[in-house]
């Protein structure tokens, strides 16, 4: 029995991770929309690359949630994408009734599965999943950090001509403004980044990160970043898919850990067949703690106001 994994959304961020999925030959793929003849002709259009590309995956576009049902894995890219001036903030109330509607026909046809949300503003669509769902918090996870620290790491690896091979990075806290990059944590061949750059450079790299989402949507003018977001997607449900224990930073639901507790905030956890595994709880500097804390309060103000 090959993996089955659904994709709600076949916009530029569904279809690439359905794309980088097929590649890697991670299991049979569904790409479901509202739009008519999208996911139908994207998922065909990538099932007849597989010869090419020498993979057995098969790609399924569609608009009907039974040919999802019993997947292992749901990732929900669906919503409306972020727009120039307009902020994560801005996304809300539309996205939560978007959201209300996709976990509502996913839990009623993948009850088992594991949710991967990767919807913007994210940490409060992860949570209103989370609250929809019904399901344990180890098995709705956020699409996060894994691409802020991607972000992190291309910056560092330019910045220090290295290779982005050597360089690890971690980003914690919110998906937006608000997030915590650990200089302390990030190294490049074991070496902590503070040990072979300045304060200001590391400051600058940090600001950068933090803006990356942003500096895109600038660039593209409409739409927004779809290729590192989706292949790190694809990193999550590989980890999950071939039960890797893989630590990555994530969006998961607190219930104590670092201090924090009832919201969804980008952490370390372990990734493994069961989804959320394990939380890892690194220790934390006096102005780092601060810092994530108002990240973790960023969220909070977005949860109270879609009431979850």
């Amino acid at each position: 029995m090959r993996n089955k994994v659904s994709i709600v959304g076949s916009g530029n961020v569904g279809a690439t991770v359905a794309h980088w999925m097929a590649s890697k030959e991670l299991g049979d793929i569904v790409l479901i929309d509202i739009i008519e003849g999208v996911p139908q002709g994207k998922g065909l259009d990538l099932l007849e690359a597989m010869p090419i590309e020498k993979r057995d995956s098969h790609v399924l576009g569609t608009q009907d949630y039974a040919d999802t049902a019993n997947s292992d894995i749901v990732v929900i890219t669906a919503g409306v994408p972020r727009k120039p001036g307009m902020s994560r903030d801005d996304l809300l109330n539309i996205n939560h009734k978007i959201m209300k509607d996709v976990v509502g026909k996913v839990v009623q046809h993948s009850p088992h599965s594991i949710l991967i949300v990767v919807s913007n503003p994210l940490d409060a669509m992860a949570q209103a999943a989370y609250k929809m769902s019904g399901f344990p918090r180890h098995r709705v996870v956020g699409m996060a950090g894994v691409l802020d620290s991607s972000r992190f790491r291309t910056f560092i690896a330019e910045e220090l001509k290295v290779s982005v091979e050597n360089v690890t990075a971690f980003v914690l806290g919110g998906h937006g403004d608000t997030m915590v990059p650990l200089p302390r944590y990030s190294t490049v061949a074991g070496i902590p980044i503070t040990e072979l750059m300045d304060g200001a450079t590391i400051e600058r790299l940090v600001q950068r990160t933090r803006d990356g989402g942003a500096e895109i949507v600038k660039y593209l003018k409409s739409g927004s970043a779809y290729y590192a977001p989706s292949a790190a997607v694809t990193e999550m449900v590989e980890a999950i898919l071939k039960d890797k224990k893989k630590i990555l930073p994530c969006a998961a639901y607190l219930e104590g850990e670092y201090g924090i507790k009832g919201l969804f905030v980008g952490v370390p956890v372990k990734l493994g067949a069961k989804g959320i595994e394990q939380i890892i709880e690194i220790k934390l500097t006096h102005e780092e703690q601060a810092a994530l804390n108002r990240s973790a309060e960023a969220v909070k103000e977005l949860v109270t106001v879609i009431g979850v």
